[in-house]
C-alpha cells in the first residue's frame, strides 16, 4: 500500500523502548508519527532516540488521540491506565496492541473486548513469549493432539531473586498487584494457550508478601525502600475448569528454592505430557515402556520458516498485529484469550483476600 500506517505510542517507558518501538521500526507499511508520557522528557528522548524528528510528543494521551491521522495506538503505561487509554483509542478509530496483563479488573477487560468489536478495530495484548521457539514447537504439538486430552497443567512463573525496583512495579495502585500480575500473567496465559481452553469454573488463591521489608536479600535487580513494597512477591492459584481440568498456577519474585522457570507450562494429557522446564521433554510411551523424549529446537523447525526466521519474539508479535489490520490475518492472542487470563487473575486475588474459593458465573 502506499500510505503508511500511522502509529502513535502512549506510555514511553522501559517496554515501548526495548520491545514497541524497536518492533514498529521492523514493520515497513508503519511509521511512529507520535510519542506520549505523563513525563514529556521521556517522549522527547524517545522521539530523539528513535530518529523521528518530525513525530509529535504529548503529555496527555487525549490530546494524541484527537489526531486523526493516526490509525495505530501501542498502549505501554502501567496496568491501571491499559483499560481506559485503550478504551478511548478504539472509540477514537485506531487499532490497539495493549501490553500485558490486559487490565486489572475483569470488568475493566470485558468493556476493552466489547468496544473493539463494537468499533470494528483490531485489538491484541502483547503476550509475546507465545512466539518464541519452544511455545511455538509445544503448541503445534497439543494442536496437532499429540498430547491427547490435556487435563491437568502447571504455569511456572519462579524467580528466585528477581524483583524489579523500577517504574512503578512496586505500587498496587498504579499495578494492580505484583509478580502475579507481572509474570504470573505470562505463565497463565501460555498454558491457557495451550491447553486451548480458556473457561475457568473456579479459583482458590493465597498470596505472601515476605520480601517487603528485606531490602538486603541478594536481589538481583537491586534494593528497594519498603514503604514503597506494597504488592505480593508470590501467589499461588488452583484453578479448576469448566471441562473439569485442573491448572496450578505459581509464581514469585522471589522465592528460596532450586530451580527457577518463567512463562513456561507443565502439561499432562491423556496420551503424552510435556515438561518446558530445562528445555522441552516430552513423555509418553512406547511398547510398554515410559520414553522421555527432548527434541532439538536450534536447528529449525516450526518457528524457523522462511517469513519468521529472523525475526525476534516481540518482532512476530509485531508483524502478526500489523498483518492483522493490513492483510486480515489472524491474531495470535485473541481478547478473548486475554480476557480468561484476567478473569483468572483476578479471581486469585479476591480468593486470597476473602480465603473463599471464587467461582466464576
Amino acid at each position: 500500500m502506499s500510505k503508511k500506517l500511522k502509529v502513535g505510542i502512549i506510555g514511553c517507558g522501559g517496554i515501548a523502548l526495548a520491545k514497541h518501538a524497536p518492533s514498529i521500526k521492523i514493520i515497513p507499511e508503519a511509521e511512529i508519527v507520535a510519542y506520549c508520557d505523563i513525563v514529556p522528557e521521556r517522549a522527547e528522548k524517545m522521539r530523539d532516540e528513535f530518529e523521528t524528528p518530525d513525530a509529535k510528543t504529548y503529555k496527555d494521551y487525549k490530546k494524541l488521540l484527537e489526531d486523526d491521522t493516526i490509525d495505530v495506538i501501542h498502549v505501554c503505561t502501567p496496568n491501571k491506565s491499559h483499560a481506559p487509554i485503550t478504551v478511548a483509542s478504539l472509540k477514537a478509530g485506531k487499532h490497539v496492541i495493549c501490553e500485558k496483563p490486559m487490565a486489572t479488573t475483569y470488568k475493566d477487560a470485558k468493556l476493552m473486548c466489547d468496544t473493539a468489536k463494537e468499533e470494528g478495530k483490531v485489538f491484541t495484548i502483547g503476550y509475546q513469549y507465545r512466539c518464541q521457539t519452544a511455545p511455538l514447537y509445544v503448541n503445534e504439538l497439543c494442536r496437532r493432539g499429540d498430547l491427547g486430552e490435556i487435563y491437568f497443567a502447571k504455569a511456572h512463573a519462579i524467580r528466585r531473586r528477581g524483583i524489579p525496583t523500577w517504574g512503578v512495579f512496586l505500587n498496587e495502585e498504579e499495578q494492580g498487584g505484583g509478580s502475579l500480575i507481572d509474570i504470573g500473567t505470562h505463565a497463565l496465559d501460555m498454558t491457557l494457550w495451550m491447553m486451548d481452553n480458556y473457561k475457568p469454573k473456579s479459583v482458590t488463591g493465597t498470596i505472601y508478601k515476605n520480601f517487603k521489608d528485606r531490602p538486603d536479600c541478594g536481589n538481583g535487580m537491586g534494593r528497594w525502600k519498603p514503604e514503597d513494597f506494597t504488592v505480593e512477591d508470590s501467589a499461588f492459584g488452583f484453578v479448576t475448569m469448566e471441562n473439569g481440568a485442573t491448572i496450578i498456577l505459581e509464581t514469585s519474585w522471589a522465592l528460596n528454592i532450586v530451580e527457577e522457570g518463567e512463562a513456561i507450562c507443565t502439561l499432562c494429557g491423556s496420551k503424552a505430557g510435556i515438561d518446558m522446564r530445562n528445555g522441552v521433554t516430552v513423555v509418553s510411551d512406547d511398547l510398554g515402556s515410559v520414553t522421555m523424549t527432548k527434541p532439538s529446537l536450534n536447528v529449525g523447525g516450526v518457528a524457523y520458516t522462511p517469513e519468521l526466521g529472523a525475526l525476534k519474539p516481540e518482532q512476530i508479535e509485531a508483524r502478526n498485529f500489523y498483518a492483522s489490520i493490513l492483510h486480515g490475518e489472524e491474531l495470535r492472542v485473541k481478547p478473548e484469550h486475554a480476557l480468561a487470563v484476567t478473569q483468572i487473575l483476578e479471581g486469585i486475588y479476591e480468593s486470597a483476600k476473602t480465603g473463599k474459593q471464587v467461582f466464576f458465573n
